[in-house]
């Protein structure tokens, strides 16, 4: 039976929530990695202050970086936005988003021995099209790595390529078996929020995405439709 339009975006909302909460940790790491240069920084000025004698240039080189990191860290908190469907944005190209989501995800990817693999043909291009509704594509995006992730049997790699000039097909490939590791089959153990079909479906629905599911693949178009 097919979900309610409200019980499918009550789906989609959960599931977005829960492709948040896995790129959180890749989120915070961006935000308190600034913050901790400041305070080395920070301590550093006071030493210098501090000192008989006041270098000139050595304070102002340690002011230089923490204003530099200071921007970086209100950039970080202003990225924040992208995650908001109800946000204009001024759309993304097919190569940023998919360096976007591999670098959200692929630290917890390897440690659950799962490789992220980017075909050559998704290296940033000129003059590339840029695609509408940036922060539903990137849920769709994750949605699709999450739902390989989840429910693909002994996912060795998962590698993103080019369908054609307007789409990506993700595409999960077994683990050879000499790869085959006791500590990562443990943290591979099934997640209670696994995303699966119907949550993958039910987001790209919500989000005006039209996605093709195989057990080991998903493919859908960049544009809405």
């Amino acid at each position: 039976m097919k979900a309610a339009p409200g019980a499918r975006s009550w789906i989609a909302a959960g599931v977005r929530h829960e492709l948040l909460t896995r790129a959180l940790p890749a989120l915070r790491h961006d935000m308190a990695a600034p913050v901790s240069v400041i305070r080395m920084a920070l301590l550093m000025l006071k030493r210098q202050i501090g000192a008989p004698v006041v270098d000139a240039v050595v304070c102002e080189e340690r002011v230089a970086l923490i204003d530099n990191q200071v921007s970086e860290l209100v950039e970080g908190i202003r990225s924040l936005r992208d995650w908001e469907l109800a946000t204009t944005d001024d759309g993304i190209t097919r190569s940023a988003l998919v360096a976007q989501c591999v670098g959200l995800m692929r630290a917890a990817f390897d440690m659950h021995g799962v490789e992220l693999a980017v075909d050559a043909a998704l290296e940033p291009q000129a003059d590339e099209t840029r695609w509408p509704q940036g922060a539903a594509l990137r849920y769709l995006v994750l949605g699709g790595l999450g739902y390989l992730h989840d429910g693909a049997s002994e996912a060795g790699t998962i590698r993103i390529e080019a369908d054609g000039g307007n789409a990506l097909r993700l595409s999960a490939l077994p683990r050879e078996s000499a790869g085959a590791s006791p500590v990562l089959d443990a943290h591979r153990a099934p997640r209670a929020l696994a995303i699966d079909a119907i949550a993958l479906q039910s987001l790209a629905e919500d989000l005006g995405y039209t996605v093709a599911l195989e057990r080991d693949s998903v493919r859908f178009p960049l544009a809405p439709g």
